[in-house]
């Protein structure tokens, strides 16, 4: 544990910075073009390389030392961030640079987050495994909140000052990475076993109810970006700016709480219903956002369903480490990283047109649905974007109840541990199924 701890420390630290980079450079992107389509783009940038190259980012992490992709990633975004600064420091900094920079910045990610996980199970023993994943989700939480801190330095030390602080938190990170004294076991398999980036969907595909807990994240995961790309419109229909940032920290507080509570409990024994659960009340939480205009019903609603985002991680992360055999984990958590967020482009895509060429229409004093859902949800400017809110969040309560249907995705817990298993046990990399 203590091996762990000083590894997250150091990047929890250089996610802290990263958060802050990411905000103030879409500002700067938002504020120099006033283009919406701009600003969008960076999200994009930063989402896509990640999904193409995790299947990538698995076979490398099944193969070579995972430190030191770690140490890799970390000193190569420190390096993207400080040709920013160079950019920023002789005012040459160009739209084109932060996309490329988001681009770079994401496929880093990609194999350093894959690593990590892939690391954990070799840090702390299968008991603790739960309440460290659900520390690592805290990152996400201070990654929502970051707005509020970047905001106020942005003011006092401008974006050059926000890139130095970005670059000193990666040199933390690498500088915890080297101090820690890392177990046997914490390499990646140099065997034939660590060959082939189809391995990890070979396996998955041996253990259906794995498989089927990577569709379910896949649907969910969509459902999510279309959710969370429509929540700052939503809000901004009936409240000021300062209301959102106050409502999206509020959101940030969700996250950063689920995981506290996970770092100290470590979810239910059987790690499918903690997912069950975060599927069923999520879909709750969000046909709440959509019954009335009132920053308050967001400030419960928002939190709220946050809140199950650490629960669901967790149990997953922790399913995956303690299920798959560890000299094919990197790849497994790799193909489930692509296939479960693949979707999650075509949302950001598609939730222009949906909200303003067919839901807000729907929903006005004189729409189609006025006189039906709109007695319910009200009528008027962001009630379109309340309507998709109502349509997710039963889409969410239907995916709960397929994924309870699904008698494999239920028993999934009863799947043999890979760190007791026989090797008849284990599912065949090469085995699959229809």
């Amino acid at each position: 544990m203590k091996r762990f701890a000083v590894v997250w420390a150091g990047q929890l630290v250089s996610v802290i910075g990263s958060a802050l980079t990411a905000f103030v450079l879409g500002v700067w992107v938002y504020l120099g073009t006033g283009s919406v389509t701009q600003f969008v783009l960076i999200q994009f940038c930063a989402v896509v390389p990640g999904i193409l190259l995790a299947p990538y980012a698995g076979a490398v992490a099944d193969r070579y030392d995972r430190r030191k992709i770690m140490l890799a990633a970390d000193t190569g975004a420190g390096v993207v961030t400080a040709l920013l600064l160079v950019s920023v420091s002789t005012d040459s900094l160009a739209v084109w640079q932060v996309y490329v920079a988001s681009a770079l910045t994401a496929t880093l990610n990609s194999f350093h987050l894959i690593a990590y996980q892939a690391l954990v199970p070799a840090l702390v023993p299968a008991e603790h495994l739960g309440r460290v994943n659900g520390l690592m989700q805290l990152t996400q939480g201070v990654q929502i909140a970051a707005p509020l801190v970047a905001g106020a330095l942005l003011g006092l030390v401008g974006l050059r000052g926000v890139l130095v602080i970005d670059v000193v938190s990666m040199v933390f990170a690498v500088a915890a990475l080297l101090l820690a004294r890392l177990p046997a076991g914490a390499s990646g398999s140099r065997g034939s076993g660590a060959q082939g980036l189809g391995a990890g969907l070979r396996w998955l595909r041996g253990a259906p109810g794995l498989f089927v807990l990577c569709a379910v994240f896949g649907v969910w995961n969509f459902l999510f970006a279309v959710a969370g790309g429509l929540v700052q419109p939503l809000i901004l229909s009936f409240s000021s700016p300062a209301t959102l940032g106050l409502l999206m920290a509020a959101g940030g507080s969700g996250l950063f709480v689920g995981g506290l509570v996970m770092g100290a409990w470590g979810g239910p024994k059987r790690r499918v219903l903690g997912i069950y659960a975060g599927l069923g009340l999520g879909g709750v939480f969000l046909v709440l956002h959509s019954l009335a205009p009132s920053p308050w019903l967001i400030a419960v609603a928002a939190p709220a369903f946050l809140f199950t985002l650490p629960l669901m991680n967790t149990c997953c992360v922790t399913l995956l480490q303690t299920k798959v055999d560890k000299d094919v984990l990197g790849r497994v958590l790799g193909v489930v990283r692509a296939l479960s967020t693949a979707a999650m482009p075509v949302a950001y895509l598609v939730i222009g047109p949906l909200s303003d060429g067919v839901a807000e229409p729907l929903m006005a004093p004189d729409g189609a649905l006025a006189s039906s859902l709109g007695a319910l949800i009200g009528t008027g400017e962001g009630r379109g974007i309340a309507l998709i809110f109502l349509v997710v969040g039963v889409l969410m309560l239907a995916l709960t109840a397929f994924a309870w249907s699904r008698p494999r995705l239920r028993t999934v817990d009863d799947l043999p541990d890979a760190a007791t298993a026989t090797p008849e046990e284990q599912p065949d990399p090469e085995r699959t199924h229809s």
